[in-house]
């Protein structure tokens, strides 16, 4: 039988290497979400035939992509704009990279922010 004063210490350690673990866990989430999320933007650009010679840079802007969407006076055709002017990109490989960020990082505001686009 145990008695109560080797009881308790052992049940803080228990519940300290629980909380440990939970932060730990807590801690690590994000940004394994975010690799994950980067390397499905990567990917997705591969796939729609943009090559880019910096991914950290590119990951970078297309993480930017939907806070400047929703900045005041954020439009689709602005932040292809600026997109392009930053990163020297053709306007057609900033309208596509532009669309691939919005899939990834914000796919709710896509539909809303180019149905003319969207229509065949």
């Amino acid at each position: 039988m145990i008695s109560q004063t080797h009881a308790y210490p052992a049940v803080l350690r228990t519940f300290g290497v629980f909380a440990a673990l939970a932060a730990l866990a807590s801690t690590s989430a994000p940004p394994v979400r975010a690799d994950m999320m980067g390397n499905a933007f990567l990917s997705a650009l591969a796939n729609a035939g943009l090559s880019l010679s910096e991914p950290a840079a590119a990951t970078a802007l297309g993480e930017s992509v939907c806070p400047m969407l929703v900045t005041p006076g954020g439009s689709f055709d602005g932040v292809v704009a600026r997109v392009r002017d930053s990163n020297g990109m053709p306007e057609q490989a900033a309208g596509l990279f532009t669309i691939v960020a919005i899939a990834t990082y914000c796919p709710a505001v896509l539909a809303s922010l180019m149905p003319h686009r969207l229509q065949g």
